[in-house]
């Protein structure tokens, strides 16, 4: 049997940091957000809505919450009325932003590629 050389690397697959956080920014909108507050560190959630007008507001709460969960931004609630709620970067979600930047660059960069290839598939 074949080592497996990414078990050996990461350890057993199902605990794989890069899967696991992968997972995390599989979904639709994480990535926006945390390139959205990388850009402006300190948004209310309605500034952030706007920002995102395509997200409802229930999956922009979710998608919020995860990343808070997660560490990488942080909701400071404030005590007044009408409630006023803040969203911003934490140094962890920083850290991700040039990571995050260096994707989007790759895609771009190759993304003519990509749809070639997407169609030539499709017709074969």
């Amino acid at each position: 049997m074949k080592e497996n050389k990414l078990e050996k690397k990461f350890g057993k697959l199902e605990n794989c940091p890069v899967r696991t956080v992968l997972d995390r920014f599989g979904d639709k909108w994480s990535i926006l957000v945390i390139l959205t507050l990388g850009e402006y560190e300190k948004l209310r959630f309605s500034e952030l809505n706007q920002q995102m007008p395509d997200v409802s507001q229930k999956m922009l709460t979710v998608t919020l919450r995860t990343l808070e969960a997660d560490g990488l931004i942080k909701r400071t609630v404030y005590p007044q009325v009408p409630p006023r709620v803040d969203y911003e970067i934490t140094a962890l979600g920083k850290s991700l932003v040039p990571h995050i930047h260096r994707l989007s660059e790759w895609a771009i960069a190759h993304m003519p590629v990509i749809q070639k290839s997407r169609k030539k598939y499709k017709a074969a």
